[in-house]
């Protein structure tokens, strides 16, 4: 179909913005639709496509003929503006099926997992784009490097972040691909643990080339037509692993990566953290079966920024710093905890963490309250409900009750500020996936204005 125009429903997601960007590139017109503003809707509109906040079917381009409507699921379904183009017969496809047809004909090297998968692959594409060949990729974070979710690029090579929510992932169809990690999540959309780590399962199936696997998860060769690898960042039983591994002074890993074609010495990891090196190994085995030259490899690590909020670093003084992390996985916030104890040893961490979904707090309250009790002090918020109503039941409390940090405190987010600014802060860090990253600028500017009274 001759498209003209593509209509966004939750144009204001990572992923979507990125499809939306994307098209906007292709010299189609884009408009869309999301609940509230934001620094990426903001963007999008700055970049010339249209954004509304109202449920208003108004705003849905009339040439229902050369229209198309991509849409999330995180959108509930009996959303005005959904019902409306599927009464009146636009073509409406979720945000995963477009990313499969985009991908189609391409070579995609695609990166999924429960966690890690955003760190990675926006990795992966800094370095194929930096090695000078280039290639299209759809991140689930912004890149630093690129200030954006989306490049394009001129040859037929896509990096995609392959999203496990509502088996999105199993639209794709992948030349090569890393699996992170399989720790339950989205039981609500799976179950149970076992129908979860079957679709990773189902994922790995339909990889043609090479499928990257940490060593230890629950996938072996049955029905998996792919070369099946491994990695690790200290195992010397996986196919790509670290050697020599050495810490610097700012948290930053250096070592040597060791593969079947021999040793890639002095590997320097462009952003601080253990999981940040794991990642890189993960990174660099996908570039390496892609055929890239070992030494790109080398460099595009070491000139990784990283990508905002995955450890992000706001504030980094010798009395104090302030770190903001995307983090809302038990596994995640663990990860985090300890690659910031990596980057500032010995020193007082306080962390705030905002749950996502009720569904996610019920059934991992036992998991976050283990993680955030790596904490010297924890600073407990409500709930952010995204798409989800209330479970009677289920709050913040549930949590709260189980964590043996030495210091704790539950408040609501309108609190936040004006506890902060009690504290006698060392190391902060906020963590994740609501909408808390609204208060990193004003924590930012609270502890300039603090701790470093003559920063102006």
């Amino acid at each position: 179909m001759d498209w003209k125009e593509v209509y966004f429903i939750g144009i204001g997601g990572i992923g979507m913005s990125a499809i939306a960007r994307y098209y906007k590139r292709k010299g189609l017109k884009v408009s869309g639709y999301d609940k509230t503003p934001s620094d990426l809707t903001r963007a999008l509109e700055e970049e010339g496509i249209d954004v509304h906040y109202t449920d208003d079917e108004s705003y849905v381009p009339a040439d229902k003929e050369h229209t198309l409507v991509v849409y999330t699921p995180a959108i509930p379904h009996d959303m005005g503006e959904l019902r409306y183009v599927t009464d009146n017969g636009y073509k409406v496809i979720k945000r995963s099926a477009i990313l499969g047809e985009i991908t189609r004909g391409q070579e995609c090297l695609a990166i999924a997992g429960t966690h890690g998968k955003t760190s990675t692959s926006t990795l992966t594409a800094h370095i194929i784009e930096a090695s000078g060949l280039g290639c299209s990729a759809f991140l689930g974070g912004i890149s630093k490097n690129y200030n954006s979710n989306l490049l394009v690029g001129q040859r037929p090579v896509v990096v995609v972040e392959a999203d496990e929510f509502d088996r999105s992932f199993l639209q794709l169809r992948p030349s090569v691909a890393v699996i992170t990690a399989m720790d339950p999540d989205h039981l609500d959309i799976y179950g149970d643990l076992d129908s979860y780590q079957q679709a990773f399962r189902d994922f790995a199936a339909l990889v043609s080339g090479s499928v990257i696997i940490k060593e230890g998860l629950p996938i072996d060769g049955s029905h998996i037509k792919a070369k099946i690898l491994t990695y690790s960042l200290e195992s010397p039983s996986a196919d790509f692993h670290a050697s020599d591994i050495r810490i610097d002074n700012t948290g930053h890993y250096i070592y040597n990566l060791v593969w079947n074609g021999g040793v890639i010495a002095n590997v320097k990891v462009g952003t601080p953290g253990r999981f940040n090196a794991e990642n890189s190994v993960a990174a660099a085995a996908i570039c390496l079966c892609h055929g890239l030259d070992a030494e790109k490899i080398k460099e595009g690590i070491a000139s990784f920024q990283g990508v905002v909020r995955r450890l992000d670093i706001h504030v980094n003084e010798p009395s104090v710093a302030y770190i903001d992390d995307y983090a809302h996985h038990p596994q995640e916030l663990a990860s985090a905890i300890r690659s910031i104890r990596d980057i500032f040893p010995g020193r007082k961490l306080t962390a705030v963490f905002q749950p996502h979904l009720y569904t996610r707090t019920r059934d991992f309250a036992q998991g976050f309250a283990q993680a955030l009790s790596g904490a010297d002090k924890v600073i407990l918020l409500d709930i952010y409900p995204a798409r989800e109503e209330p479970i009677p039941g289920v709050s913040s409390q549930i949590i709260f009750d189980k964590i043996t940090a030495p210091e704790k405190l539950l408040i609501k987010k309108e609190q936040l500020m004006e506890q902060l600014e009690k504290e006698d802060l060392d190391i902060l860090v906020t963590f994740g996936a609501g909408n808390i990253d609204r208060f990193i600028v004003p924590i930012t500017d609270m502890i300039k204005r603090k701790y470093q009274p003559d920063n102006k």
